[in-house]
């Protein structure tokens, strides 16, 4: 079957045209097919009708099929490229799936019946090399049975219109690609192509092999930008020694843009769409007189699920200024969690007669109000605290919604699914929360489980179960206009304890996230005057919602705040921490680090870097930075050094200043008054 010839985008206003309808057309026949994917000419096919590519000419060599000679050379040119067609191969290369020879029918022929064998056996002897790559479907199969399956599944072989490119050099192959992601929905990167792209991106410094972004939140223009930093547009730009531009910018453009427009098309987060693109690359393309050519691709599609149920999370307001607080847990007789958060909340400022204790058998605890239970509230509750053991959490949540007893809840314990054996208690809560959602005023908004508590200067009050003595506390008044958010309330403390002049109006403690998560609470923080700094610690993002964050980043970004972000979960050991931590996923750090950069925040690679940028914002924010250029001030010589090494890295570069002479003067006058001047030089390193 011949797909066609190769033809000019149909560009309008600077875009290409998509024809969305038959790209739908074609994920319902391939469905049909009983397949979820599509084949390489059918991604040519999905690139033609893209409006931005330029598809080689195929012809499909179907197993078992007879052609004549004139069938077999209807793709001119010298050299064809013949390439092994099965739902299983992906890396055909290495197992002598891609193969060019000369365009004659006698040399088609030969190669076509020899890779009908060929490749089995060495995908075969692949699979016993690479075992975790074996498909499903293999699994548990050996020697001929595996060969056999192999072989079944092999369609036959794509005869490829062989597009010479200009340059065979490093550099001048292009992978661009989609991904759906389940923090961030859809994501386009774009790097250097060919067989080493995953070397490349791991060998490289940060963002100069790959380059990535949440589609819902970019452009083609603005994606250009980003990859324009890159290696791989150096070279095909022709900016390094010994090349030429091979590609113009505007193709570039016309590709990242019809990329876009596809997976925000075709996305988990279009409520309208039919089929949710799960990956498409096309990895390389190649270049051939100012064409980019696609020399391999790959699409897996699916239809779409169900969107995260919407939070009230207008009420988030009450959870942080609330006019009344419960707390159940309280012991009459010894200094538990329950009893240390009631006493936290009474020194935080909080009106005691507006707080109340639930507590059969006893009238009042620390000069506070009890009553027996839920139903002995006189009406709903702002904020109720719950400190019980987790395993009564599941019957208290379903009460307090049965009553409508709060409006707002902050789980404190533990064994909500951060332990192993602890999910099933936690999915019952989840369960319980979102058949309240439907009801109206969608039941109450839940904080945590495992949450450590809030601080809340503006709400005067204060649930962190830690006593005084281990964690002072700043109380009473003053300007505060920060936030910090943390996933971890271990992190979250060691932060405030280590550096007491972190002094935020809002500590929040979010835990698992059973239900309100890192979004929410962003959403609600960049829209709250009086706060310029949010710095936020995050393990894990619930699905999408690191869409919805990095949207709140940009919002807030947009109204002049600083938002300070780091990250856990860089490396493989480091997301399986975090997964046992606060059972989420970690995710991509790599994906996630370029949304938020690309949001606006300032994003953290180290613990020193985080609490460092949270001060310098807490302490600069608004000030107007004229320049790149530092000045040292150290009492030993080791520190000044270490100052000068640190100015720059991959992603900043300053330089140290040049001191006039009459600061020098000034300084030289402290040091003399001081008896100092023989022992320091007034200099920067």
């Amino acid at each position: 079957m011949d797909s066609g010839s190769m033809k000019s985008p149909d560009l309008k206003n600077g875009m290409p045209h998509i024809d969305f309808e038959a790209i739908i057309r074609q994920f319902q026949s391939a469905e049909n097919d009983g397949r979820l994917f599509l084949y390489e000419y059918e991604v040519y096919d999905l690139l033609r009708r893209s409006g931005a590519e330029t598809p080689p000419r195929v012809v499909q060599l179907l197993k078992g099929q007879r052609l004549s000679d004139e069938d077999l050379t209807a793709i001119p040119g010298e050299k064809v490229v013949l390439k092994i067609v099965s739902p299983a191969i992906v890396h055909k290369t290495e197992v002598g799936g891609v193969r060019i020879v000369e365009n004659t029918p006698k040399r088609i022929r030969s190669s076509w019946r020899r890779m009908m064998y060929e490749v089995p056996e060495q995908y075969a002897a692949w699979l016993a090399r690479h075992p975790d790559q074996e498909p499903s479907d293999y699994r548990g199969l050996t020697e001929d049975a595996l060969l056999s399956a192999v072989s079944r599944d092999i369609r036959g072989v794509l005869l490829v219109q062989y597009m010479p490119p200009d340059s065979e050099a490093f550099g001048n192959e292009l992978i661009v690609g989609l991904r759906r992601t389940r923090e961030f929905g859809m994501v386009i990167s774009a790097g250097l192509g060919g067989t080493d792209t995953e070397l490349y991106a791991k060998r490289f410094r940060k963002g100069q092999a790959v380059v990535a972004a949440s589609t819902e939140m970019t452009d083609g223009g603005t994606f250009f930008e980003l990859f324009r930093h890159t290696i791989s547009y150096r070279k095909l730009a022709g900016l390094t020694r010994g090349q030429r531009r091979i590609v113009t910018d505007e193709q570039l453009v016309e590709c990242f843009s019809s990329f876009i427009a596809m997976a925000n098309f075709f996305s988990p987060v279009n409520p309208d769409a039919q089929f949710v693109i799960d990956e498409l690359e096309i990895n390389p393309f190649a270049f051939t007189d100012f064409l980019m050519v696609p020399l391999d691709g790959m699409c897996r599609f699916s239809r779409p699920g169900k969107l995260p149920v919407s939070r009230p999370t207008n009420k988030i307001d009450r959870l942080l200024h609330p006019s009344s607080i419960g707390i159940i847990g309280v012991s009459a007789a010894r200094a538990n969690f329950g009893r240390i958060i009631l006493g936290n909340v009474l020194a935080g400022g909080f009106d005691p007669s507006s707080v109340v204790v639930i507590r059969p058998g006893v009238d009042e605890i620390d000069g506070v109000k009890c009553v027996p239970g839920l139903s002995s509230v006189e009406k709903s509750l702002d904020l109720l605290v719950v400190a019980v053991d987790a395993s009564k959490v599941p019957d208290l949540v379903e009460e307090v919604i049965d009553l409508q007893a709060a409006e707002t809840v902050m789980l404190i314990p533990g064994g909500l699914g951060e332990k192993k054996g602890s999910e099933a208690r936690a999915n019952a809560i989840t369960e319980k929360i979102n058949r309240a959602r439907g009801t109206g005023g969608g039941g109450p908004v839940f904080l945590g489980g495992n949450c450590l508590g809030v601080i809340s200067h503006p709400g005067a009050y204060d649930t962190l179960f830690i006593p005084e003595e281990k964690l002072p506390k700043r109380r009473g008044g003053g300007r505060r206009t920060a936030a910090f958010v943390s996933q971890s309330g271990a992190f979250m403390i060691t932060r405030l304890s280590k550096r007491p002049c972190l002094d935020p109006a809002y500590v929040i403690s979010m835990g698992n996230q059973t239900d309100l998560t890192l979004g929410d609470m962003l959403r609600y923080l960049e829209g709250l005057s009086g706060i310029d700094t949010i710095a936020v610690y995050a393990e894990g993002f619930k699905d999408l919602d690191g869409l919805a964050f990095a949207r709140a980043v940009r919002q807030a970004v947009l109204r002049g705040k600083d938002v300070i972000f780091y990250k856990a979960g860089r490396t493989p050991e480091g997301k399986s921490a975090t997964s046992g931590h606060t059972a989420s996923l970690a995710g991509d750090y790599m994906i996630c680090e370029s949304c938020m950069r690309q949001a606006g925040a300032l994003v953290a690679a180290t613990f020193t870097q985080f609490e460092s940028l949270f001060m310098l914002s807490m302490r600069l924010h608004g000030a107007s930075i004229n320049g790149n250029r530092l000045a040292a001030v150290s009492g030993a010589g080791f520190e000044a050094v270490g100052m000068a090494d640190s100015i720059q890295a991959d992603d900043y570069h300053m330089q140290m200043a040049a001191i006039s002479g009459d600061t020098t003067r000034r300084i030289e006058d402290i040091l003399r008054d001081y008896r100092l001047d023989g022992l320091v030089d007034v200099r920067n390193p």
